[in-house]
């Protein structure tokens, strides 16, 4: 069982995978966005070299869980996701993974520089790492 965490946004989809047995989550990288079919194409490839049989996608809801137009973006494009890589995907609520991201280089005194670079993928780790913590928790 692998499963693979995104983060999308406008420019970027962060992404991160679970080990085999579903415990924990590391980050893997970054698809800076071009266009639909390459960004899918991109997806497609991650999916056939880890094995994917599951994608959790972050849902970036308003702080009063309501759904605006970011969310709306997303749930599109995941649509778009099924209809071409064939898996299933969960959304999961992404809201302050991106704040504890960025706290999380902070405390790792990364450069501001550095920061910009990896936060998608190190918001995309919490995603997934959330999501496997919520499995486990129900198995428990």
């Amino acid at each position: 069982m692998r499963i693979l965490g995104i983060d999308v946004g406008d420019r970027t989809i962060g992404m991160a995978i679970s080990d085999p047995l579903g415990f924990t989550a590391q980050g893997i990288g970054t698809i800076r966005r071009k266009n639909e079919k390459y960004d899918i194409e991109e997806l497609k490839k991650i999916c056939d070299q880890y094995g994917v049989d599951t994608i959790i996608c972050g849902l970036p809801k308003n702080m009063n869980g309501t759904v605006g137009p970011q969310s709306e973006k997303v749930l599109a494009f995941c649509e778009i996701i099924k209809e071409v890589i064939k898996l299933p995907i969960q959304m999961w609520d992404e809201r302050l993974t991106t704040v504890a991201a960025h706290r999380a280089m902070l405390e790792a005194d990364l450069s501001r520089a550095k920061r910009k670079k990896i936060v998608d993928k190190v918001a995309a780790t919490y995603i997934l790492q959330g999501y496997l913590d919520s499995i486990y928790k129900s198995k428990v």
